[in-house]
């Protein structure tokens, strides 16, 4: 059995069992999304509601295969059947499918889950991934938990059948931390926010009392780095998910911005500007030690890292508009990567590293951009009025970012919502969030 960390809102025992059987079971499927382009070939595939025999997991039942279908659906990868369809029933269904029947429903794959109660009081949470063609398990697992964790098993479960069906690691487990925003244009309060992935679970982290900006999740620990003003003055800080409590993680002289994590997490990356000046710096989160990577008349910013910590990406003036940089981690040989119309900011890495994402500003219009590290290939992905600030979620195949726009009669407010796409620029879709939203950042895979 592998035990699996709490999280901040959990400190409960989440214990998940592979089957034992399950290699006897599993075959080599011919079933798999096909995720290449943004013309996939979209697998039908049926998540009945779960079967139990207690009445009060009705609803429970009834609940998790509703987040497992809107969680797969979401991909634009799997055509996902209702769940109330009478094919079979539901007791029989988790070990012995009537495969035939289920075909006929033009099913090529089938999820079927169970609920029950261990004798020690907790939720035994069982699933099976069924290959309706060949008759084959395409995997099994059980969860032990509590009731209150139904939501979090929910995505798990997702990410497992996302990661066979496609090959690729998931993002379902994982959350997204934003800028809450309302208030006039002029007038906006700016809140922290953090969410799970599809909008659930939301809650505020800082009260709006000081305006907070570019928030970006630690690849290692349950922290968050971020920008605020307080009192007048840009300080960054870092905020530990699980106690709630912060602290500033430097004092500097002059305004610093758009901080981000090392994927170590040992290390924060940023830009100080000084007497008008900006460079990129870093601060080394175990002895506080600052370190200056860039040196010129320009405006240095928006640093973000490779994968493999080799290289780091930013955006600069120094050739007489803003465009996009790469130099080494050590701050040498930086050299600039875009060359078409507009220009160019944002830029973060991939956790692939295999692209860079980047906002584009051409003639009046914004757009959210990926191009490799090399500087070829750049591909736009989508457009509006403004858009900005794009986030990679953890398997580098999707985006979130928002889209803001002026609203009342004569334009004075302003309204700002999140979004996600697929990289390949298909299937956007708005990310549900209490009040408008900016500044979107995803989270890792939840420890």
């Amino acid at each position: 059995m592998i035990q699996l960390k709490s999280i901040h809102y959990l400190y409960i025992s989440l214990l998940l069992v592979i089957f034992t059987i399950l290699p006897n079971l599993v075959s080599a499927a011919p079933l798999q999304v096909q995720v290449g382009s943004g013309n996939a070939k979209v697998i039908p595939i049926a998540i009945p509601n779960f079967y139990t025999e207690r009445d009060e997991n009705k609803t429970l039942a009834k609940n998790m295969a509703r987040v497992i279908q809107s969680n797969l659906e979401r991909t634009g990868l799997f055509d996902v059947f209702p769940s109330n369809l009478n094919i079979q029933e539901a007791n029989t269904l988790v070990e012995n499918p009537d495969f035939g029947a289920w075909r006929s429903t033009r099913s090529q794959a089938l999820v079927a889950g169970s609920i029950g109660q261990a004798a020690d009081g907790r939720t035994r949470v069982e699933f099976r991934l069924w290959d309706v063609v060949v008759e084959k398990q395409i995997a099994g697992v059980a969860y032990m938990t509590t009731p209150d964790n139904w939501r979090r098993i929910a995505h798990i479960i997702s990410d497992v059948i996302y990661n066979r069906m496609t090959g690729e690691d998931s993002y379902f487990d994982t959350r997204i931390v934003y800028i809450s925003e309302t208030g006039a244009a002029n007038r906006r309060v700016k809140r922290l926010a953090i969410m799970d992935q599809d909008g659930e679970n939301h809650k505020y982290l800082t009260d709006g009392r000081h305006l907070v900006l570019t928030p970006r999740f630690s690849p290692t620990q349950q922290q968050i780095t971020y920008m605020a003003y307080v009192n007048d003055k840009p300080r960054v800080y870092l905020y530990d998910i699980d106690s709630g409590r912060q602290e500033v993680l430097g004092d500097f002289s002059g305004m610093t911005f758009a901080p981000r994590f090392s994927p170590d997490g040992n290390k924060v990356i940023m830009s100080l500007s000084t007497k008008g000046n900006s460079d990129i710096y870093t601060m080394d989160l175990r002895n506080k030690k600052v370190k200056r990577l860039t040196s010129n008349m320009a405006i240095d910013t928006s640093p973000s890292y490779s994968p493999d910590s080799k290289k780091i990406v930013f955006e600069s003036d120094r050739g007489g508009k803003q465009q996009i940089y790469v130099m080494n981690a050590n701050g040498r040989d930086a050299h600039r990567i875009t060359f078409g119309n507009g220009r160019y900011a944002n830029p973060v890495w991939s956790p692939r590293g295999d692209l860079i994402a980047f906002t584009k500003m051409y003639k009046g219009r914004f757009y959210i951009g990926v191009i490799k590290p090399d500087g070829s290939g750049e591909r736009l992905i989508t457009e509006a009025h403004h858009v900005e600030g794009p986030t990679w979620a953890p398997n580098g195949r999707v985006l979130s970012y928002f889209k803001e726009r002026a609203v009342g009669r004569k334009g004075e407010k302003r309204s700002a919502r999140l979004y996600t796409i697929d990289l390949t620029g298909f299937n956007e879709r708005l990310l549900n969030t209490p009040r408008d939203g900016s500044d979107p950042a995803w989270s890792p895979i939840n420890p």
